[in-house]
């Protein structure tokens, strides 16, 4: 099955370009900006948001074990969402983990969020880091993180999952 940004799961439409505002100014200069953007988007050994910073530890794109399933003991999902004034108002985000056949990796989540800016605001960022404890890959291949905002694609963040033989000398470490 094909993976990327084409095959998405049965559960989110293909990616959407960016919302754009068009603003016009007193003196008819026309402003345009896109809506909406992530800034930060990847899997972790860690994360936190410190006062409105995002502390990232040990980013990666890989997990190498002798046999599947294997668990991955503990990691984080580390976003930094920046919103603009078209973006104000309730919007369902969406974050499924699922194999490369579109088999969910954990239940997807879809929380409701409120943006609103506050007066005088060109933009506001928001941090989330979602913990991840006890993953289980049932299977090797490429794996992703989907994000979504009501239902459109935003970006997803690839994570493949590989079987290595530790005989084999220079065998990166295990899970």
């Amino acid at each position: 099955m094909p993976f990327g940004p084409f095959a998405r799961g049965p559960h989110l439409p293909p990616p959407q370009p960016p919302n754009w505002i068009v603003r016009c100014t007193a003196d008819g200069t026309r402003l345009v900006e896109a809506s909406m953007d992530i800034q930060v988007a990847t899997l972790c050994d860690a994360a936190v948001d410190y006062n409105g910073k995002l502390c990232v530890i040990g980013t990666f794109d890989q997990i190498f074990a002798r046999q599947v399933p294997v668990v991955h003991p503990s990691c984080a999902l580390a976003l930094r969402l920046c919103f603009k004034p078209g973006d104000e108002g309730q919007h369902k985000l969406g974050i499924a983990f699922v194999d490369e056949d579109g088999h969910p990796v954990i239940k997807p989540l879809e929380p409701v969020m409120e943006v609103r800016l506050p007066q005088e605001n060109i933009f506001i960022t928001r941090n989330i880091v979602l913990n991840l404890q006890g993953l289980r890959f049932d299977k090797a291949g490429t794996h992703e993180v989907q994000i979504s905002m009501d239902d459109h694609l935003l970006c997803s963040v690839p994570l493949r999952v590989m079987l290595v033989d530790p005989a084999q000398q220079g065998a990166p470490p295990m899970a």
